[in-house]
This record gives structure tokens, C-alpha cells and sequence, in this order.
């Protein structure tokens, strides 16, 4: 499966689409990146005069590169149009603000997929290659 083809089957659009591109993809793994846009309205709230992305957008990205992608590819072509995959549960910790127009790098490998519950060790990293935040993300077929 292209890389394309996996995001173009996420149950996301534009602005609540967090992933620009997928680098690595295989059974264990996935590996892909995101730009945060100074346009996207949480900016206009979040910290008066000085921006920063919510914690909850920074895991929406991890859950959308790092679970969402890999279960689209693990279920290949049983990923019905109709399929999503359904946050669970959640363990971060934050360690480093993201700020408009960073760019980010999620990288997750997979813990279990097992009874239709995918289950992942998660990172992101900002363009320093610094850890930002990290964590496990699970979540469900549906």
C-alpha cells in the first residue's frame, strides 16, 4: 500500500487532518511528519500572545500518524470505507512546547494488535530531533 493511499483513507479531512506525510510504514512500525499551520484557529486562543499547540492536538497527531495510519495498514485492504479506529486510552507526557509552523516528527511502534486493539508506544520529535512528547496510544476497529 502507497503512502498516499493510507492517508487518503484516514477518516480525517482538512482542519483536523494532522499528518502531511508518511516516511516509513511496515508491520511494526510507522514513521511519518506534520506542520502545524499559524492559521489553525486553536492558535487564536491558546495562550494570549503566545501561541502554543494544545496537548490534546499534539496527541491528536500522534493517535492520527501513529495508531490511525498503522491500523489502515495492518488491515490493508479489510479497512472498509466505512472503518475507523476508535481512541481508547491515552498515557503522555509533554516535555517541550510545539509552536506554530513547527514541524514534527511521530514516530510509533506497535505494542499488540491482537482481538481488533492496536496498542502503540509513541514519540514526537521537533525539527532538533528533540523529544517533545511521548507515551502509549490505544485504540479499537470500529
Amino acid at each position: 500500500m502507497k503512502f498516499q493511499e493510507i492517508i487518503s483513507r484516514l477518516p480525517y479531512s482538512k482542519p483536523f487532518l494532522f499528518v502531511d506525510e508518511i516516511i516509513h510504514i511496515d508491520e511494526n512500525r510507522v514513521e511519518g511528519t506534520y506542520t502545524f499551520d499559524e492559521n489553525l484557529d486553536f492558535y487564536k486562543g491558546h495562550f494570549k500572545d503566545n501561541p502554543i499547540t494544545p496537548g490534546v492536538i499534539l496527541t491528536e497527531t500522534m493517535a492520527q500518524i501513529g495508531l490511525v495510519c498503522l491500523g489502515v495498514f495492518l488491515l490493508n485492504d479489510n479497512f472498509r470505507t466505512k472503518s475507523s479506529i476508535a481512541l481508547t486510552s491515552t498515557d503522555m507526557e509533554f516535555l517541550k512546547a510545539v509552536y506554530p509552523k513547527e514541524k514534527v516528527t511521530v514516530i510509533s511502534e506497535k505494542i499488540y494488535f491482537r482481538f481488533g486493539k492496536l496498542k502503540c508506544k509513541v514519540i514526537m520529535k521537533n525539527e532538533k530531533e528533540e523529544v517533545v512528547c511521548s507515551g502509549t496510544i490505544a485504540g479499537m476497529i470500529v
